[in-house]
């Protein structure tokens, strides 16, 4: 019986493996240290409520993306809605919705909208990690085609929006103003499912 025990378990393991492959990726988070106070409940509660009061403006910012060419907040202008999606290298989920996205900018390049990557675990650019994530994401871009920027975070993280993001992909949308529009998406998605939460996000601008 022992050794059937621990024959299954690999496989057990496996499966949860598999499935966690299937959307997004989790880094692991720290253990909480204690419970919340009725103050500090109630300042949360304020804060996200101004947080659905306005949108979030990405402010000024200057990136690089993967070929040396410089991005600026200039980049949502010429676009009524911006996909910006948030990747790390060694995420599978992320990889493998990438050719999805090349076809969705293809698809939606007559309706205004534009699709960019952002390569998380490049962030600052610097340092054995950071640059090997940037080569790395030269060859997925090759591999999958993807002729879309993949910029690479600041040393401010993206003016701040990126120290948020605990799992990846994470998806949000950018107006032409360069305020953060619509709904998050965390989780990979199919193309058909890019294309119907576009649509909806376009619809809302138009409201």
């Amino acid at each position: 019986m022992k050794n059937r025990i621990y024959q299954l378990c690999p496989l057990l393991l496996a499966g949860f493996l598999a499935a966690a492959a299937l959307t997004g990726c989790n880094p692991e988070k720290a253990p909480e240290t204690g419970a919340e106070t009725t103050r500090e409940t109630e300042l949360r509660a304020e804060t996200e409520t101004e947080a659905t009061a306005s949108p979030e403006n990405l402010g000024s910012f200057t990136l690089t993306d993967i070929n040396g060419e410089s991005f600026t907040e200039e980049m949502f202008q010429d676009y009524d809605l911006t996909l910006v999606n948030v990747f790390a290298t060694w995420c599978s989920p992320c990889i493998n919705e990438i050719p999805d996205l090349q076809k969705l900018s293809e698809e939606l390049a007559d309706k205004n909208v534009r699709v960019v990557g952002i390569i998380l675990d490049a962030a600052g650019g610097s340092g054995d990690d950071a640059i090997g994530a940037v080569e790395t994401a030269k060859m997925i871009a090759e591999k999958t085609g993807a002729s879309y920027p993949f910029l690479i975070p600041d040393e401010t993280n993206l003016n701040g929006r990126l120290d948020s993001i605990n799992a990846v992909p994470e998806t949000f949308f950018v107006d032409r103003n360069g305020n953060i529009v619509g709904e998050t998406y965390v989780g990979s998605h199919s193309l058909e499912e890019w294309k119907a939460f576009v649509e909806e996000e376009l619809s809302k601008l138009a409201e």
